[in-house]
């Protein structure tokens, strides 16, 4: 392991305290309604046209003698979702855990060093990242960075040109995703939105967490952060890192590429068996991808359905999938946060929960901080773990990335911290629902009519 792990900065970021003030604010509610006036001019109205069923979303799952994991892998078999047997998958449960880990695997890389994130924010994390990053560098290894134009932009500690011309100094390949130019709204619609890193093309990793000191010390305003992230190593690396070349050589013009970013997997043992599925969402390319692998996942269960999600104003699929499923007769449980960092998205959601509730779905507002897992598990028998929201933004118009991971234990640790984090959880009752206020109620269904957008 590289010496430079032992040392500050990265061992001292990794063990901060959850501090009692922060600099990163929330997102305001005006760079909350420029982005969304801005999103507005720059998307056609072509969403209802989107949500013409798939053949096998639209079958009575009753008449279907296959277990949930076999109809889903089928369904993404057919439509060529890469999908791989020889798979070592480790759950990162908080912000410690993935920073602790990812640093480490860096600090042994020897080839390259790939990270695609929606934002690096200007703090402790982020600068222990490039100033390990540059000691890598200077050992040999290259290494290639990206972030979202508008990820960067629209939080108020950005990398600012100083620091990005400061950073490609030491040897770090960075660049913007789309950088955001006149005419502005060109740039509103499609961001990169997913979380990939990959080291030596045998390690990588993907989930809900950017690069942030929140994730470890929390918010003041919200509380603490709670994150999944996962550590993937078989085949399934090949897979992020075809997505991240993908965009890496688009963006950038390059053509990095060979066989020395997929080097071959060791053979399959006891350990490394896991099935994993990695199903992305590229516009004009793969552009249903996510939602028709949620919605044929909710179809296809027999039993139960868990979901945590942080912005749940799901598109019109995802909630018929689900109201479908409930009539059934499945238990479908959704967990959301009751504090969010983007203003009205908890009423939107609330007004879309509050009508799952009253059709049989159990619905827990998480009051432990803000819960920004974006994960799902159906039947105890697989689940995903990924970047994508169950919204619009996320499931109609952004780039993203899921892995759905095809082994019970896995899918038993999520349901145990599903089945843990109740305990800090209000349930949603008609009781509930009677005692939020007129005012609450009509700003959680005029935020509604805005779903095809957020």
């Amino acid at each position: 392991m590289c010496d430079a792990l032992s040392k500050p900065p990265i061992a001292h970021v990794v063990s901060l305290p959850v501090h009692k003030r922060h600099n990163r604010r929330l997102l305001t509610p005006r760079t909350f309604i420029i982005s969304l006036l801005l999103l507005l001019l720059a998307t056609p109205l072509t969403y209802a046209q989107e949500e013409v069923a798939d053949s096998l979303m639209a079958l009575h799952r009753d008449s279907i003698p296959e277990p949930s994991d076999s109809l889903v892998l089928r369904f993404m078999e057919r439509e060529g979702m890469p999908i791989s047997g020889n798979n070592r998958v480790r759950l990162l449960r908080s912000g410690r855990e993935k920073f602790a880990d990812l640093f480490a695997a860096i600090g042994r890389a020897r080839h390259h060093v790939h990270l695609e994130y929606f934002n690096f924010r200007d703090d402790s994390i982020a600068n222990a990242l490039f100033d390990l990053l540059a000691l890598k560098v200077k050992e040999g290894v290259k290494v290639r960075a990206m972030f979202d134009a508008f990820g960067n932009w629209s939080n108020n500690q950005p990398i600012t040109k100083k620091q990005l011309k400061a950073i490609r100094a030491r040897g770090i390949e960075m660049v913007k995703f789309d950088p955001i130019t006149f005419p502005y709204i060109n740039h509103a619609a499609h961001r990169d939105h997913r979380k990939i890193a990959v080291v030596d093309g045998k390690i990588a990793y993907t989930g809900g967490m950017n690069i942030a000191d929140y994730y470890i010390k929390g918010l003041p305003k919200i509380g603490a952060w709670r994150d999944m992230h996962v550590r993937l190593e078989g085949d399934a690396v090949h897979d992020l890192q075809r997505i991240f070349l993908d965009i890496w050589n688009k963006e950038t013009k390059q053509a990095v590429d060979g066989p020395e970013y997929f080097p071959p997997n060791e053979a399959p043992t006891d350990s490394a068996h896991t099935v994993v599925a990695i199903v992305d969402r590229t516009p004009k390319k793969s552009s249903r991808a996510i939602s028709h692998a949620y919605a044929v996942s909710i179809y296809s269960s027999r039993n139960d359905v868990r979901i945590i999600n942080p912005y749940f104003v799901p598109t019109s699929s995802i909630m018929k999938a689900l109201k479908r499923t409930i009539d059934r007769g499945v238990d479908v449980q959704i967990m959301v946060s009751s504090a969010s960092d983007i203003p009205f998205t908890p009423d939107a959601a609330l007004y879309k929960l509050h009508k799952l509730m009253k059709r049989g779905a159990t619905v827990y507002l998480y009051n432990g901080g803000f819960h920004h897992s974006k994960i799902m598990m159906v039947d105890s028998l697989f689940c995903t773990v990924g970047t994508a929201n169950l919204n619009s933004r996320s499931l109609r118009y952004d780039y993203e990335t899921n892995a759905f991971i095809f082994d019970r234990d896995v899918t038993k640790q999520l349901n145990d911290i599903f089945e843990a984090d109740k305990e800090h959880c209000t349930q949603l009752t008609p009781e509930y629902w009677k005692k939020r206020s007129s005012w609450k109620k009509f700003v959680g269904w005029f935020a509604n009519l805005f779903t095809p957008f957020l």
